[in-house]
């Protein structure tokens, strides 16, 4: 499917991919865009920006959460090849440089970013803000559009009042839902990999999402997206339904009162316009 970028709405997201296999976002107005991660191969990412009606031509920046190969696998090819600038923290930048699946490096096109300072691309106001996480460092993303305001979070260890605080404002909500805890504690997983996504520092469950998602709902959150599924323990309509029922719970509908949306691991998602 064509999807037309062009349209009467200020702005634009899609997903290109969410979870352990590569994680790819685009946040778009008509005339230009941002990428945040960029796990996916360039092939598959020039190949669903001509899908979505945009390209890399567009794209005035990409956003770093944190250095994992699915977050950063090509990195280095938009930076180097294509010009991107690429936004980081200090951390995450040295990280990328001794990651050995990142070639070639970054050189001109890096740019350092500090967290809890807004910076902008275009019109753009973007905020990073400490996400716990067992990378050298991990970020959120707060960016407000317009009068509109998208907040990214995902490789979430544990909820901590500074993503509290940032993700409250949310008009448009990137939240992860990793994995099931019945499925995960009862998997083939080995215990030492357990141990690590429920340590704290790993990745939170569709439970703990969805409680979270419920305390911070308010009448202008309008959207809400749930990524980085585990394949192995986790089922989409599962994680669905967790923040569905959670969201039931305090009288709000998904579908009418709030739009509410998995994201697929291998395959881009709907395109979702405001």
């Amino acid at each position: 499917m064509q999807y037309d970028l062009f349209s009467t709405y200020n702005y634009k997201f899609f997903s290109l991919g969410s979870g352990s296999s590569g994680n790819c976002y685009f946040l778009g107005t008509q005339d230009y865009g941002i990428l945040i991660d960029a796990g996916i191969g360039i092939r598959s990412i020039l190949k669903i920006l001509r899908e979505y009606g945009t390209s890399l031509d567009k794209v005035q920046g990409v956003l770093v959460t944190h250095d994992h190969a699915d977050h950063v696998k090509t990195i280095g090819c938009l930076g180097d090849k294509y010009n991107i600038p690429v936004y980081a923290t200090e951390a995450v930048h040295g990280g990328i440089e001794r990651n050995r699946y990142i070639q070639p490096c970054l050189g001109p096109s890096k740019r350092f970013i500090l967290k809890d300072e807004m910076f902008k691309i275009r019109d753009f106001e973007i905020t990073a803000f400490d996400v716990p996480h067992d990378s050298i460092e991990n970020v959120g993303y707060h960016i407000r559009c317009g009068n509109q305001v998208f907040v990214l979070i995902t490789d979430i260890g544990r909820i901590t009042e500074t993503i509290r605080q940032y993700a409250k404002q949310a008009n448009h909500l990137v939240i992860e839902t990793n994995y099931d805890e019945e499925m995960l504690r009862t998997g083939r997983y080995p215990f030492h990999l357990k141990q690590r996504i429920s340590s704290g520092m790993g990745h939170i469950s569709n439970r703990l999402s969805a409680d979270f998602i419920a305390e911070i709902y308010h009448r202008e959150l309008k959207s809400i997206w749930l990524c980085h599924l585990s394949q192995d323990n986790n089922h989409p309509d599962l994680a669905y339904k967790t923040v569905e029922q959670s969201l039931r719970n305090i009288g709000i509908i998904a579908g009418k009162d709030i739009y509410l949306s998995t994201l697929n691991r291998h395959k881009a998602s709907g395109l979702r316009e405001f």
